[in-house]
């Protein structure tokens, strides 16, 4: 009999302290914890960097479209100045005379016409409002965009003083011009004060 006894195999490890196997499926004792612990451990994966936040799309399709609408106005006065078989479509009499405004001497600054200046200011205007200006990561073509739009603003300003109180007269396309310019200028500092520029590139 004592030999039988030593004989008997040990109790298996997987017997719980009721002397019961545990069932299919059910957990040990202390392995939910071991679970939770390794779980803890576990690498959390990196998340995607976020796009470059800025101006919603209307915005940036409402600059392109004035700037293109600049570009137009401006080079049909630089035609209208350079050719006389073209003429401005606005009365020549009263206070709007198209004509005795684009022919002033206010008309040239440092020797340059103002229709030509103008011309230039808006293919620099379009290239800086295209979608491509806008979603570039380059932070200094926000800088750009908004100071030349500041200098725009000012000389427009200087331009409708120059109409008003040395001239006496106004010139319909150029008022246009000016309308434009100031639009672009306020959707400009709205984009810098609300969205401001790209996120630097890492």
């Amino acid at each position: 009999m004592a030999g039988s006894k030593a004989k008997s195999r040990p109790r298996s490890s997987t017997t719980t302290r009721g002397g019961n196997r545990p069932r299919q499926g059910q957990s040990r004792p202390g392995q939910g914890q071991r679970d939770r612990g390794s779980a803890a451990r576990r690498p959390v994966p990196a998340e995607a960097p976020a796009g470059v936040s800025g101006p919603p799309a209307w915005l940036r399709w409402t600059t392109l479209v004035l700037a293109l609408a600049g570009l137009g106005v401006s080079t049909y006065l630089t035609i209208a100045h350079y050719t006389t078989s073209v003429t401005l479509a606005c009365p020549n009499s009263g206070v709007i005379n198209c004509q005795k405004v684009t022919t002033s001497a206010e008309s040239n600054v440092f020797g340059i016409p103002v229709a030509v200046l103008g011309l230039a200011f808006y293919l620099f205007l379009v290239a800086i409002m295209s979608p491509w200006a806008w979603r570039s990561t380059r932070r200094e073509v926000p800088l750009v965009r908004l100071l030349s739009l500041v200098v725009g603003i000012g000389f427009v300003v200087y331009l409708i003083y120059a109409e008003l109180f040395e001239i006496g007269n106004i010139c319909l396309e150029c008022t246009s011009i000016h309308v434009i310019t100031f639009l672009l200028f306020v959707l400009t500092m709205l984009s810098a004060a609300i969205w401001g520029g790209p996120s630097p590139s890492k």
